[in-house]
């Protein structure tokens, strides 16, 4: 999940990774991590800040694609417990664009490296917990760059993978986009990978940590503790809702085959409806 696909990609990154670190006059040091597919690849540096490159194909990358953590730097609450851009490169190499953003070191691992959702109770202290509710909130009131989750997706997904219609999304915040267990870093908490943040449906954000959590019932519980404001509502149900017909839709391509039945069951609960997908075998992913 969090490596290149091929070999190919392999060698385009780490030459980007590279190239991005002579052009900031940076060193990098120790082994990269890689991201979603390869599709990322990051490195400490020897300034004691963090690289991390981005590539998309140019045919189908926006002019000013990046409106991740540049404009997060701009308009976000330093409230928000986040890392902090220091420099930011963006070059196009024959089909592809790079975009590298040199940013803090942050010291503290991940809880989750090789997954979005979580495999055991990481054994987070309340302090923890205070910081990510904080921090959602401070974030809420941000302007956001974009609208992250569009009705036309969740009118195509939510038949196939939810087997009930859409309900039309009325209640927006600005939210992270991403908040699942690989972009959390264990106490004290750091709220990494700013690239899809914008205006989300109300509950996105916590459903979204909530369905990653449902292996560790413990974890789970808390999240509904901490959240039901938000989860308890109409507003939170269809922000739940969405968080599950993205990870079913997942799913359908073969990801997560341990989380799926839960999933599965949740969506249930959820809506009164069975899934579509739960008696189907899942493509392999790709």
């Amino acid at each position: 999940m969090y490596s290149p696909k091929d070999e190919a990609i392999r060698a385009r990154m780490q030459n980007a990774l590279a190239h991005a670190a002579a052009r900031l006059s940076t060193t990098t040091t120790g082994t990269p991590a890689w991201g979603w597919l390869g599709r990322t690849i990051g490195s400490r540096t020897n300034g004691g800040h963090w690289l991390r490159v981005h590539c998309g194909e140019a045919s189908k990358t926006p002019e000013h694609r990046n409106e991740g953590i540049a404009v997060a730097e701009e308009r976000v609450s330093d409230k928000v417990s986040r890392p902090r851009l220091q420099e930011l490169l963006r070059w196009e190499d024959g089909l592809y664009v790079f975009e590298a953003e040199l940013i803090d070191y942050i010291a503290q691992p991940v809880i989750s490296p090789e997954t979005p959702d979580l495999t055991k109770d990481p054994g987070l202290p309340d302090s923890w917990w205070a910081t990510l509710r904080e921090s959602l909130d401070a974030l809420s009131t941000a302007e956001p760059p974009r609208e992250t989750i569009r009705q036309s997706w969740a009118d195509r997904v939510f038949p196939e993978f939810l087997g009930i219609p859409a309900p039309t999304i009325t209640e927006r915040i600005t939210g992270h986009a991403d908040l699942q267990w690989a972009n959390l870093t264990h106490h004290p908490l750091v709220i990494l990978d700013w690239e899809r943040w914008g205006a989300v449906p109300v509950g996105y954000d916590p459903g979204m940590l909530y369905v990653n959590s449902l292996r560790v019932p413990a974890v789970a519980d808390r999240i509904r503790a901490e959240f039901a404001h938000v989860l308890d509502t109409p507003a939170g149900h269809i922000g739940e809702q969405i968080a599950l017909a993205e990870m079913l839709q997942a799913v359908g391509r073969g990801w997560y085959p341990e989380l799926a039945p839960l999933l599965r069951k949740r969506a249930e609960e959820l809506t009164g409806v069975r899934p579509p997908w739960a008696n189907r075998e899942p493509s392999p992913s790709t």
